[in-house]
């Protein structure tokens, strides 16, 4: 396909409109939008252009099938006011990965990763200074074609827009763990970005937060007892010095910050186990005093400590400390900013903003 992308820039920029100290979560957002269209078996026209609306048929078959995938990433500044991504390729190959599970086409990975940097390298004044913030990046791929009917379309759009964002979360969170609903199951899409993994989880999301929780911490689907993640979240716990995450199943995102925590941990010494790990094992670490903290990782959240988990009737206090979770997000913001070495290789930073 054609690797040239044609820029088309907007005539003023709504940025200055922008409280950096005081964002709004996920409803600003910036001036430009990358597009590329997928037709006659090839993407075609990679372009960005003003953020706009994008006109739809009502017959579109993500609407009534869901042919429709996305990534999340994050863009933020360095020391010297360079903007940066962490290991883009990453997202690009779990974009496919995600594709192939639900019958949609690869898209080049050397295409998303260039289009990443020329748009966060035009949207540069986006990106908030502020510790913590970011510009939050929204890849995303979807089937347009007008058809009513059971098969993989032919046609389809990828589009990445961008919203800055300030803190995910700023306090320890609660859980409840879940042991009705379920996310995932083997052989379904758990292991893929697919959307409607999140259609599945609103509903009882909203219902731990009726009763004063943050997240759902997610149990398997055959008997409620091993977990998953937690919302949108993989899940680390301490058990008696050890770090365990749960194993990579068919069931559980491959998150990129997972990886990297995994990498970051390991390098530092830390025994990092990725097994089955049950609820009742965190309920027996907790009452023998071995449970040592939570967090989960994620692009959205960076690190986000966990406190407390609600289960049945009962509350398993996990800790008020998170040393090591803490740690892992000092580190990865230092090297994003420059101010720590990149040992990893993870960085790609983008030195010449766009003219």
């Amino acid at each position: 396909m054609e690797n040239t992308i044609k820029i088309t820039r907007v005539k003023a920029s709504k940025v200055n409109n922008l409280d950096f100290d005081n964002i709004p979560l996920g409803t600003i957002f910036t001036d430009h939008m990358f597009i590329c269209d997928y037709e006659n078996g090839q993407w075609t026209n990679p372009r960005i252009e003003p953020l706009t609306h994008i006109p739809t048929h009502p017959a579109a078959m993500a609407l009534h099938y869901g042919q429709a995938i996305f990534e999340g990433m994050k863009a933020t500044l360095d020391i010297h006011g360079n903007p940066t991504l962490i290991c883009p390729e990453k997202n690009g190959e779990r974009l496919n990965f995600s594709a192939q599970r639900v019958g949609m086409p690869d898209f080049p990975v050397v295409l998303f990763v260039e289009g990443l940097k020329q748009f966060v390298g035009l949207e540069k004044n986006w990106i908030p200074p502020q510790e913590g913030s970011a510009l939050y990046l929204r890849p995303f791929m979807y089937a347009d074609e007008a058809f009513i009917g059971m098969r993989a379309a032919t046609h389809y759009k990828f589009i990445i827009i961008a919203s800055p964002s300030g803190p995910f979360f700023t306090k320890r969170i609660s859980l409840y763990a879940e042991t009705k609903f379920i996310r995932a199951a083997q052989g379904g899409t758990g292991e893929a970005k697919v959307a409607g993994n999140y259609a599945a989880a609103i509903y009882p999301t909203e219902l731990a937060k009726a009763k004063g929780y943050d997240q759902v911490l997610w149990l398997d689907a055959i008997e409620h007892k091993y977990i998953q993640e937690v919302g949108t979240m993989n899940v680390f716990f301490k058990i008696n010095g050890e770090l365990i995450t749960p194993k990579l199943d068919g069931c559980i995102l491959n998150g990129i910050s997972r990886i990297c925590s995994i990498e970051l941990l390991r390098a530092r010494g830390y025994k990092v186990i990725e097994r089955k790990i049950s609820i009742d094992e965190i309920i027996q670490a907790s009452e023998n005093k071995t449970l040592e903290e939570a967090f989960g990782t994620g692009t959205a959240v960076g690190v986000a400590m966990i406190q407390d988990i609600g289960y049945k009737d009962k509350t398993i206090h996990v800790s008020d400390d998170n040393p090591v979770g803490q740690m892992i997000l000092d580190t990865v913001s230092g090297i994003r900013s420059a101010r720590l070495e990149d040992e990893f290789n993870w960085m790609v930073t983008i030195k010449n903003e766009l003219v």
